[in-house]
């Protein structure tokens, strides 16, 4: 079974999904997620709409605006007129409504964002770093909250709905990578995100995996929409991904399903290993480093990186390389309806590593599967911290497109 919050998506006739309420007292928390879930998926809607698409009845509709307006959830729109009957009048998430707040850790750079209900981004910030560490990002933490609560004033800052962190599943790990002392890193091992950080926020703090938290965002915000069942590719310093099924995202049994870092890769001429080694952006900063040009400004100015020619060129050929086979190997076990490509580098680097795994797919032998759907993902790099900061929303205002192999019987 899914669990309660995960919501089940109909479509009717007229091809308007439907997500199905109960008129039961006892369902209220529920039918109220429900529809600000709609409202956040679709826009302003009228009463009737919200009837329509939920199967509510239109005196549960009524009652529920009545206590979302008087919460300060949602608003009126201007009334729309020139219909047969009462001009109806659209309702809309309120944008001050809800706030919350994302950070992103990466293993070269961190992020911070103030979201609003609508999932417009009121403060962002960015560090860069030659390696993360527990007390430096806490400290960007901690200051970015004093800045989001002076920019939000005490009214706003009360409705901040809670912090929402992606971090990589063992920060510890690939130190050799990095560069990084292994004395330092070791302190992630025994640091616990929700103790540490509500320890000076007073806000609740959800963990999640930053390549899930990317999925999660594009499932919400981007691309994904079109599509029921996707895989999803980010690559950062080093390439992770996401599922995508029924519209929800599968994160598995231990939480890492997309792994895709992992998967197996053997190129033509018999060069192999993981898709990792031959993906990840951490392969083309070493590349730089042995041909003597400093690699920091990948991070530090992350949005032009025509510097890095001619290198940048065939980093992102044996990229769309690696990512046309993955794509073979990931589809083979789904029947993905795409496959989905985004990372943090500049939008036209995601646009040349699509061409060229299109190009490298028609090379491969995908006899017995349907091609291969590859597409440029919609977000960027700005994924996994809008995907963070959309955690806490979905905790206590939206009902949860996370569906885990452990809820399942």
């Amino acid at each position: 079974m899914v669990r309660p919050e995960t919501f089940d998506m109909a479509v009717s006739e007229a091809g308007i999904p439907q997500l199905r309420g109960s008129n039961q007292s006892g369902m209220r928390v529920y039918n109220e997620k429900l529809i600000l879930t709609l409202l956040r998926r679709f826009g302003a809607l009228a009463k009737s709409d919200l009837t329509r698409m939920t199967g509510l009845s239109a005196q549960t509709i009524s009652v529920i605006m009545r206590g979302l307006e008087g919460d300060g959830l949602v608003l009126r729109r201007e009334p729309q007129r020139g219909r047969i009957g009462q001009p109806s009048t659209p309702m809309a998430l309120d944008p001050d409504g809800v706030f919350s707040v994302g950070l992103k850790i990466g293993r070269r750079s961190a992020d911070l964002v103030v979201m609003d209900f609508t999932g417009a981004v009121r403060l962002q910030e960015h560090l860069a770093y030659p390696y993360p560490l527990p007390g430096k990002l806490m400290a960007f933490l901690e200051e970015g909250l004093a800045r989001a609560r002076a920019l939000l004033g005490e009214e706003h800052w009360a409705r901040v709905a809670g912090i929402g962190v992606a971090a990589p599943f063992e920060l510890w790990n690939w130190l050799d990578q990095l560069g990084a002392p292994e004395e330092e890193m070791e302190a992630w091992r025994r640091f616990r995100f929700p103790e540490a950080i509500a320890g000076f926020s007073g806000l609740p703090v959800h963990v999640e995996n930053d390549a899930s938290c990317a999925c999660g965002a594009e499932n919400v915000f981007g691309r994904g929409r079109d599509f029921s069942d996707f895989a999803y590719f980010f690559i950062g310093s080093f390439i992770g991904g996401g599922v995508v099924l029924n519209d929800a995202i599968f994160t598995g049994r231990t939480g890492n399903a997309g792994a895709f870092g992992t998967l197996p890769i053997r190129h033509r001429g018999g060069r192999g290993g993981q898709l990792i080694d031959c993906a990840s952006i951490f392969v083309l900063e070493g590349r730089l480093k042995e041909a003597g040009i400093d690699p920091s400004p990948l991070w530090l100015q992350p949005d032009d990186w025509a510097r890095f020619e001619p290198h940048l060129s065939d980093w992102i050929e044996m990229t769309g390389e690696s990512l046309a086979i993955a794509a073979v190997s990931v589809c083979s076990v789904i029947d993905f309806e795409a496959v989905l490509i985004d990372g943090g580098f500049p939008a036209e680097v995601g646009e040349r590593i699509v061409a060229a795994a299109r190009r490298h797919l028609e090379s491969i032998d995908f006899q017995g599967i349907a091609k291969p759907n590859i597409l440029p993902a919609a977000i960027g790099a700005n994924a996994r911290v809008l995907g963070a900061a959309s955690l806490p929303l979905f905790t206590r205002y939206l009902l949860s497109h996370a569906v885990h192999q452990k809820d399942a019987a």
